[in-house]
């Protein structure tokens, strides 16, 4: 969700001078949502997938109700918000994390988190299609460099086509990152009335609702798993700390610096997501899986690199 979430960050604020306590932050936070993967994929071995959404974002949300109040920030969201709190609760958490759960179920969590942050390269497409704005020639290089690796990383020579649910995993996770990448438009041009951080609590319940009655009707009633001690510290992991408090460091300290160093630094998450995967969960990094993870971190830095310069219009 870093994407996102820096965008809302500099849709309502001034970027500022950046300082060493501010980068150390905001490393933190790459490093623990990197981390969040091979946690979510440990987690999935204990829990259904759609719980596990339901579980991340109720936490997630219990938390941060506490911190907004605590602030004096804690209030009904206003008519004009409500919008971008459908938008991010429906489309970013509850589709983008909904799929992407099931898919990590098919996948390995390097393919996972690769596809999943595709996302900048779709908000050049939707723009495109929505918003009838015409790329400039940078964004046409990432987007033709990044589609080719996500084509390799897809393809019979990364993925076996023939086991059950990988096809079907892809996809899952790629129509995510597409819904993903309309919330960061949207976002980009919504009139902020509050701040992202007091609207994140109301978006999480947003998702939790509907992903339970999801849950319930897919997965059955929330009996058939077990809450071990283990299962218990990988969802602390995965909702109050790599979530809710991600979400605090995001908004407090990705205001202060601009959007494309935010843009690099997101950039770490899904590299220390497939770097973590492979020291964690033992996943294995083939020649093809290597040739499309170059060619779409060199589509997303090309993709960041454009974004300096606005895009005409038709």
């Amino acid at each position: 969700m870093a994407s996102a979430q820096s965008a809302a960050v500099k849709a309502v604020s001034i970027s500022l001078p950046s300082g060493s306590a501010t980068r150390l932050w905001l490393l933190a936070m790459v490093l623990l949502w990197g981390l969040s993967w091979p946690a979510t994929k440990m987690a999935l071995d204990l829990m259904p997938p759609l719980w596990l959404a339901v579980t991340r974002f109720g936490s997630a949300a219990i938390c941060l109700f506490a911190f907004v109040a605590l602030r004096g920030e804690l209030r009904l969201p206003r008519k004009a918000d409500w919008p971008i709190v459908a938008s991010v609760g429906l489309l970013q958490m509850m589709t983008f994390t909904g799929l992407g759960m099931i898919a990590m179920t098919h996948t390995d969590t390097s393919h996972a988190v690769l596809l999943a942050y595709t996302t900048p390269l779709w908000s050049t497409v939707m723009a495109m299609l929505l918003f009838r704005q015409v790329p400039n020639r940078l964004q046409w290089a990432a987007l033709g460099t990044g589609l080719a690796g996500i084509a390799l990383i897809c393809s019979p020579l990364e993925m076996d086509w023939e086991k059950p649910g990988t096809v079907m995993g892809a996809c899952f996770l790629l129509i995510g990152a597409i819904a993903w990448s309309v919330v960061i438009l949207h976002i980009r041009r919504h009139r902020w009335t509050a701040s992202p951080l007091s609207l994140a609590p109301w978006q999480m319940v947003l998702a939790t609702v509907p992903l339970a009655g999801f849950a319930f009707a897919l997965e059955g009633p929330p009996t058939g798993f077990e809450l071990s001690p283990r299962l218990l510290e990988l969802l602390f992991f995965i909702g109050p700390v790599a979530t809710s408090a991600c979400f605090v460091i995001s908004a407090e300290h990705g205001r202060r610096i601009t959007a494309f160093a935010m843009s690099n630094f997101t950039l770490g998450v899904p590299l220390i997501g497939i770097l973590s995967s492979v020291w964690l969960l033992g996943n294995r990094l083939s020649l093809p899986f290597l040739a499309g993870l170059a060619l779409i971190t060199a589509g997303m830095l090309i993709t960041a690199m454009a974004a300096r310069k606005p895009a005409p219009r038709r």
